[in-house]
């Protein structure tokens, strides 16, 4: 599934579209859900006419509030595969996605998948500043998450997928907590699923397998400092929200390892490059105290809004209005 708000990408819409269309292990379907644009829907359903004639694109218009989280719901309710994965707009999956997905779900335990996802950033390389560990910043796989094939409290959602019966059990993606087009870039709402999911449903197993590759765009503008110090306090935002839907204790589980170590290894790090005469070194190390900085505040002001009751989000089951095709096959 791909989810779109805007024309300013349809050179990208087209190509995570062709991506998904080429995949070593063909999609059931793949759906382009469309956030509260006609142009950009009319244009889409004009695009791939030829392809929804033989069902293998289908062109939706979200059926909820304006935001990913309602989009992906749509979708989530229009799919009739098994597995429903899910990618970014800006992003290209590598052939084999797909196939390492399904491999996953052989095991009947396993109820979500997600992958690695790399930056393509459009300067041609990372700026010397810009610190791995917060690569999440443009949707992308960071320095500190486990490698391989490995359990995870939660995936990532621009580069997921789940067992469509996952949905069944803990309701959809709550809204409010997630983007809602070029507004302030919030996240998370896959956190808050995948913990909702595995109280819903205690044995079951989410994974990464860093095998299921896509590559992300990253456009000069996030590239560029100010955006990510807007992103990071955005994330402290979300972080409260999830907090206050799942509590403290689960919600910021493995954001506590994250700061306690990998955080302050990562400003260890960027000292000695700096002190060893490697470019970029000491700006990496400021980036990250930053960026902790920011967060901090993000989630301060978000807690203290959430216990005023100035913020609010909600989900709730879905209703399928897809009909199921093949047992395994994948939505995407």
């Amino acid at each position: 599934m791909i989810c779109v708000y805007t024309e300013d990408r349809w050179d990208d819409i087209l190509a995570a579209v062709d991506s998904v269309r080429h995949q070593s292990l063909p999609a059931l379907e793949i759906l382009v859900v469309v956030d509260h644009h006609p142009a950009l829907l009319e244009r889409l359903r004009v695009e791939y006419g030829e392809f929804a004639a033989r069902g293998e694109v289908r062109v939706l218009a979200n059926a909820g509030v304006r935001g990913l989280s309602a989009g992906r719901n749509t979708g989530i309710a229009a799919a009739r595969g098994e597995i429903v994965a899910f990618l970014d707009d800006d992003a290209v999956a590598e052939r084999d996605w797909l196939r390492f997905f399904d491999e996953a779900y052989d095991d009947p335990r396993v109820l979500a998948v997600g992958g690695r996802t790399l930056p393509a950033w459009a300067s041609g390389r990372r700026p010397g500043w810009f610190p791995e560990e917060f690569d999440w910043v443009v949707g992308c796989t960071y320095r500190g998450l486990p490698e391989g094939k490995v359990r995870v409290r939660n995936v990532l959602g621009g580069n997921a997928s789940f067992r469509r019966s996952a949905f069944d059990a803990a309701g959809g993606f709550a809204t409010g907590i997630g983007r809602d087009g070029d507004k302030r870039p919030l996240g998370c709402e896959e956190t808050e699923l995948c913990i909702r999911l595995a109280r819903a449903v205690p044995d079951a197993v989410l994974l990464i397998d860093d095998r299921a590759l896509i590559r992300h765009k990253v456009p000069e503008a996030r590239e560029r400092f100010g955006y990510f110090r807007t992103r990071a306090y955005a994330e402290g935002l979300s972080k409260a929200l999830v907090a206050r839907s799942v509590g403290a204790g689960k919600g910021l589980e493995s954001e506590r390892r994250y700061t306690t170590r990998v955080l302050p290894a990562g400003v260890v790090r960027g000292l000695r490059d700096a002190v060893r005469g490697r470019p970029g070194g000491l700006g990496r190390a400021g980036a990250i105290v930053v960026g902790v900085l920011a967060a901090a505040g993000g989630y301060l002001l978000g807690s203290y809004r959430a216990r005023g009751g100035g913020a609010t989000f909600s989900s709730g089951p879905i209703e399928r209005t897809g009909r199921l095709g093949s047992p395994r096959g994948a939505s995407a």
